[in-house]
């Protein structure tokens, strides 16, 4: 438009819609090769959420492997991950709503494998030589927290299954070497998470089939293992944090001597949440193809195993995750500023990138798109955090003279997950509608080496909260943006960042909960196995730091909260459950506040029905509409606000 038109921050029309966003969006997921057959996980928000696994085969059809009603997912640890896996066409996967395994020979309909119980599998890999899967199963038939082994599972009488390792509190990545005579697994104990410490086994495996004699290889309450694998002449490659940064190394399979592939101030890990993530793998004997990321942004990489030397290849992405290597043909799933999450395939030998499927069929010009900004800022005790921020951008229309945007700060959960540059539509619904963002890395986050991560340990709600009002705060004196018009909102762990900075800092004017921790004594209590003893290294053991427990949880602080803030809540959330959220609620309503909640039925932890995104998204912007007092452009379903 060669004359924008003049109009406040807030009331800019988009084309970017809560609509359009959810009409053709799906989530992208685990990746696998099955000779020369892509296969990949896609989350349909028009299915009610459901996981579909898709192929698409060496001449380029697409077409749905699983049929519906299936849904490929798993609840072990509750995040699940690695829900599938193939060997010689023939499909194993987990099913969601009775957490079955099945099978599904090409070309048929899919069996129950497993008999009906109440356990779980995850992280599924084939024994082709014994007729078996290897999983982790997670055992919920007793009361008490449930028990996590590995398994080994009769492919022609599933009932048949044989517990191979136990008696550690977790279990992941069991992977057989290329001559399946040695299986490897990460395991871990509480209190401990997988990025905090874990230990690398390895073991040989008996004519009987099950593990004989075990031993450790690397790892321990302070050293982070991630992605153990056999690379094609059968040693063992894995990434560990033990220099402060996730790096690659190998263990010699004769004198078992540990050596450093590519020593740099780069992680090549990642805070393992799922099950099945991968950041490298083998091209051939000599070559290793790996992503790693630096100052917040993702890069791909080859590693010559011989001579140890890193040279990146030269991508339009900034973010990669899902990396699957088969010979001279890697796929990932890619994000870049500018272009929707894709699965993409790379041919190493010819350099040709090719789109095999992208995260949304909605096409935004890119005049409407906000271009994000890395920013530095400084923060307590003279240190340093990050964030990625996107100024309002909307080719239509502009603010009038001397008018700032509002700011809508984002603490993203984890906590130790990160902000990404690659392109979000979620975003991108605000900057086009005229609000500033700040997407916050704060202390804690990973991405930055072990020593960022660490900077929460028993200071959860104060160093988080403290990056994300600085921020604002920060981005406020550099006059980007309205200082009384600040908004922060996360969800999970974010959602109690936001809180928290909401009841304990006064800088923000706003905020919105999603499905956020509010009372952290009843998280202790409460939640699933995972995360049970998570709080032990962000706050203190429980109970005998139950005092400070109170003192953070904003349920016993609603008091101190002087701004509007809205909730949104899965009604089937077993990580964070309803009862926080409405505590809440209840208690802001008495003390006079305005408040909104909208709850969601069949929802758990993150919402996955198309039209329950679109409600959160539109709810939102309506909340903050009202609040700072601007029209929006387009007419939206209002959203209730007591107090107000």
């Amino acid at each position: 438009m060669s004359n924008p038109q003049i109009a406040h921050y807030g009331s800019w029309k988009s084309p970017i819609t809560s609509d359009a966003i959810v009409a053709g969006s799906i989530g992208l997921g685990q990746i696998f090769w099955e000779n020369q057959t892509l296969y990949w996980l896609e989350m349909r928000p028009q299915e009610g959420g459901r996981n579909v696994l898709v192929a698409r085969s060496h001449q380029g059809e697409i077409q749905d492997i699983v049929p519906p009603p299936f849904n490929v997912r798993t609840r072990v640890c509750e995040y699940g991950g690695g829900a599938f896996t193939l060997s010689n066409g023939t499909v194993y996967f987990s099913n969601f709503s009775d957490s079955r395994l099945y099978h599904q020979p090409q070309g048929e309909e899919p069996q129950p494998l497993t008999p009906e119980a109440n356990m779980r599998y995850a992280d599924l890999i084939v024994d082709t030589s014994r007729g078996r899967l290897i999983s982790v199963r997670e055992d919920h038939t007793s009361a008490g927290e449930p028990v996590t082994s590995l398994v080994s599972i009769n492919l022609t009488d599933g009932a048949d299954i044989r517990v191979l390792v136990a008696g550690e509190d977790f279990y992941a990545t069991p992977r057989l070497s290329r001559d399946g005579q040695y299986l490897c697994w990460l395991s871990w104990n509480h209190p401990n998470m997988p990025w905090d410490g874990t230990e690398l086994w390895i073991a040989q495996i008996n004519p009987d089939g099950l593990v004989g004699d075990t031993h450790q290889v690397a790892g321990g309450v302070n050293e982070s293992i991630f992605q153990p694998q056999w690379s094609l002449d059968g040693t063992l490659y894995f990434v560990s944090d033990r220099s402060g940064w996730w790096n690659l190394y190998r263990s010699h399979p004769t004198t078992g001597t540990i050596e450093p592939i590519c020593e740099m101030s780069a992680e090549f890990g990642l805070p393992q949440w799922v099950f099945g993530m991968s950041t490298y793998g083998f091209a051939s004997s000599d070559r290793l193809i790996c992503t790693y990321t630096q100052s917040g942004i993702w890069h791909l990489g080859s590693i010559n195993l011989t001579t140890r030397i890193l040279e990146e290849i030269k991508t339009p992405y900034t973010s990669f995750s899902s990396l699957q290597v088969n010979g001279d043909r890697i796929a990932f799933i890619g994000g870049s500023p500018t272009e929707p999450t894709a699965i993409a395939q790379y041919h190493l030998n010819t350099g040709e990138l090719q789109i095999i499927r992208k995260s949304t069929t909605l096409t935004v010009d890119r005049a409407y798109l906000s271009q994000p900004q890395p920013v530095e800022f400084p923060t307590e005790n003279g240190l340093t955090a990050y964030g990625i921020f996107y100024p309002p951008n909307n080719q239509d229309y502009i603010a009038p003279d001397g008018e700032l945007p509002p700011l809508l700060v984002k603490s993203h959960g984890g906590p130790t997950a990160s902000a990404s540059s690659s392109l979000s539509l979620g975003i991108q619904y605000w900057t086009s509608r005229g609000f500033a963002v700040l997407d916050v890395n704060y202390g804690g986050s990973s991405g930055y080496g072990r020593e960022y991560r660490q900077r929460l340990e028993n200071c959860w709600g104060i160093v988080d909260v403290d990056d994300c009002a600085n921020g604002a705060k920060y981005l406020g004196e550099q006059g980007w943006v309205d200082r009384n018009r600040l908004a922060i909102a996360g969800g999970s762990a974010g959602g109690y960042t936001t809180l928290c900075a909401l009841t304990y800092r006064d800088v923000f004017k706003a905020g919105a909960s999603y499905y956020g921790v509010s009372d952290l004594e009843a998280l202790a209590k409460e939640t699933h196995k995972f995360e049970s003893r998570y709080l032990d290294k962000l706050i203190g053991p429980y109970p005998e730091a139950k005092q400070i427990y109170i003192d953070r949880s904003p349920i016993h602080a609603c008091d101190r909260i002087s701004c509007p803030v809205i909730f949104f809540q899965g009604l089937e959330d077993k990580i964070v459950p309803p009862n926080q959220a409405e505590a809440m609620v209840n208690a802001l309503k008495q003390k006079g506040i305005p408040v909104a909640y909208l709850p969601f039925e069949e929802e758990q932890h993150g919402f996955r029905r198309s039209e329950n995104i679109k409600r959160a998204l539109d709810g939102e912007f309506y909340f903050y509409s009202r609040i700072f007092g601007f029209e929006p452009a387009e007419k939206l379903e209002p959203v209730p606000i007591d107090n107000f």
